[in-house]
């Protein structure tokens, strides 16, 4: 169970702002939320592998291929202004 005097200390680490109400309901959610984690950490789970996904995936392997298309140069080559290999541009402040 969380306390109102709880939230109120992680309100003031935050540096967050929370009024005697909130603490209040926010007691109450997390207290709530907590309880579900609970009932969840009982279940059964031994002998169920994890999953990755919900559903099969088919995996599929590829070889990699290095193929170089443009050189640094032919990159740059329509461009309106560059410097060496590289697109010159307007400078940003």
């Amino acid at each position: 169970m969380i306390d109102k005097k709880a939230i109120e200390h992680i309100a003031k680490l935050a540096r967050l702002h929370v009024s005697g109400e909130e603490a209040e309901q926010f007691s109450q959610q997390l207290s709530k939320a907590l309880g579900y984690f609970e009932q969840i950490s009982k279940v059964e789970t031994k002998g169920i592998e994890p999953l990755v996904t919900p559903s099969d995936m088919e995996v599929f392997w590829r070889e990699d291929i290095s193929i170089k298309e443009l050189s640094a140069e032919e990159l740059v080559a329509n461009a309106p202004e560059k410097v060496g290999n590289l697109f010159k541009v307007p400078p940003v402040v």
